[in-house]
């Protein structure tokens, strides 16, 4: 089955397997629920393979790319769990200090897509940290279905530790200025805003995408510059947009937000050409350089 964009599938495809990557049903469930959408020869085996991702195919720096340097890590995690490893990605050119920006995964592990995001903000002059919440299990083990399910079986008060540690690691790391900003897609989105409260004025900038908000009543602690993004059919996410958009107004924090029309949970995603939208995509990725820029060279 040749790859298909999200405009090929009928939409409660799509919904059902955003349930799917969430958690919400089962492998089987998803099977079952799209079954009767499966026509023409084609199969509900094969609507999901057409749905899972393909991370060659959307690369857009390789990890040998002579503009970059790239190795893994180790960085101290004592409240989480321990020990844990990352992706760290720099220009290979730079010889001062840089900024660091925080790259966190969805809830699948440090896959080969968000590896591919770490070096695109290496390209684009920034050290880029992306940290592994699956190094406890063995790390990302290769497979999106098989990091979904390891996902659940992570401790997440722990993982949320890890993300903590790994902002303070990069902030402090000598060949940083000590300016960072933090973004994220779905589970890391809603990290991202969570780092905005828990480091306070440690953290200069926060970029969620389709993250979950915080309390409102943690929203007076972010001291960071917000940028929030979302596709206009995510319909839960967008709905709870309203309410923290006037959080942070009424606590007087630097932000803006963006809802991209005709666009799903996990827009941004060029591995996944059935919820990728390229327009949505570029115009989110302009702003969140742009913002990185402002706010952590200044």
């Amino acid at each position: 089955m040749h790859r298909k964009n999200a405009g090929d599938f009928h939409p409660e495809v799509l919904r059902w397997f955003d349930r799917f990557v969430h958690g919400q049903v089962d492998r089987r469930g998803f099977l079952d629920g799209v079954a009767r959408y499966a026509v023409g020869g084609v199969t509900a085996t094969m609507l999901l393979d057409a749905l899972s991702p393909r991370f060659a195919e959307a690369r857009q720096v390789a990890p040998d790319d002579a503009r970059i340097v790239i190795r893994t890590v180790l960085y101290p995690s004592p409240e989480g769990y321990g020990s844990m490893r990352g992706y760290l990605a720099r220009p290979s050119a730079a010889t001062g200090r840089l900024p660091g920006v925080l790259v966190v995964h969805e809830n699948r592990g440090l896959n080969p897509y968000i590896e591919d995001v770490a070096r695109r903000f290496a390209l684009a002059g920034f050290m880029a940290f992306a940290p592994d919440g699956l190094t406890s299990l063995g790390g990302y083990p290769g497979d999106d279905f098989k990091g979904g399910q390891l996902f659940t079986k992570v401790d997440r008060d722990k993982m949320l530790e890890d993300m903590v540690a790994a902002a303070v690691w990069l902030k402090n790391r000598p060949d940083c200025t000590g300016k960072i900003g933090a973004t994220g897609f779905c589970y890391g989105g809603g990290v991202a805003n969570t780092l905005a409260v828990r480091l306070g004025g440690g953290i200069a900038a926060a970029v969620p995408f389709y993250g979950a908000p915080p309390a409102a009543t943690d929203v007076p602690g972010i001291k960071a510059a917000i940028l929030v993004q979302h596709g206009g059919l995510d319909e839960r996410l967008v709905a709870g947009w309203p309410a923290y958009d006037k959080a942070l107004t009424d606590a007087k924090v630097v932000h803006e937000g963006y809802v991209y029309p005709n666009s799903v949970h996990g827009f941004f995603c060029d591995a996944t050409p059935e919820r990728y939208n390229k327009e949505a995509a570029d115009l989110a990725w302009s702003r969140t350089l742009g913002w990185f820029n402002k706010y952590l060279r200044a």
